[in-house]
């Protein structure tokens, strides 16, 4: 494969995200935003009263990338274009988020344990003072877990780190019957999608 011609930055701490970049041969350095400090974290992922998750998804991301630009001009960095993204998971128009501990994984799960819930992927890419942001929109059903499925998935380091509290590249893919949609936009980052944004930045994906 022939990678780009050119490197981005991602502003994202997700191994995932970085693993699909690499699959399209996105040449990308990282531009880690600070999460915990005493000043704060760069973007807060909280959600607003009476926010829908198509909006939160992308108010998200828009603050995400617009923060990575910023720290790329005053960090004197080269200039290239950012990438940012934002996964959230949703049911009953519940916007389900990381899980701090194993109590909340588990009640997230249950929540999901045989039904159909939506995986939102915003995406957005800025370069000066152009940006491009698109949402994707997958449809994802869970066969009926156990409780002690349930615990024995929390027992792993799987469910923390990620929105929903379960990966589908992990173990959980054992609980999904049925996918509608896009398999990298459920991972946390539509590499369609992706490629369409950074080739209207001027990127060459082949």
């Amino acid at each position: 494969m022939k990678p780009i011609d050119q490197k981005i930055y991602l502003a994202s701490k997700s191994p995932r995200r970085r693993e699909l970049l690499r699959q399209i041969g996105v040449d990308f350095a990282l531009l880690m935003l600070r999460e915990q400090a005493f000043r704060g974290p760069d973007v807060t992922e909280l959600v607003l009263p009476g926010e829908h998750a198509a909006d939160y998804v992308a108010r998200v991301t828009r603050e995400k990338v617009a923060c990575g630009h910023q720290i790329m001009l005053a960090r004197k960095l080269p200039i290239h274009p950012i990438l940012a993204a934002d996964t959230t998971v949703v049911i009953d128009d519940r916007i389900l988020g990381k899980p701090a501990s194993h109590a909340e994984a588990s009640a997230m799960l249950a929540a999901l344990s045989g039904r159909t819930h939506q995986v939102l992927t915003c995406v957005a890419v800025q370069h000066g003072d152009d940006t491009w942001q698109t949402t994707q929109s997958s449809d994802v059903a869970f066969c009926r877990l156990s409780k002690q499925t349930i615990d024995a998935y929390c027992a792993t380091s799987e469910p923390y780190d990620k929105a929903g509290a379960y990966g589908i590249q992990g173990v959980a893919a054992s609980f999904i019957e049925q996918i509608a949609g896009s398999y990298t936009g459920i991972m946390g980052l539509p590499l369609f999608e992706t490629a369409q944004l950074l080739q209207r930045a001027g990127l060459r994906i082949l």
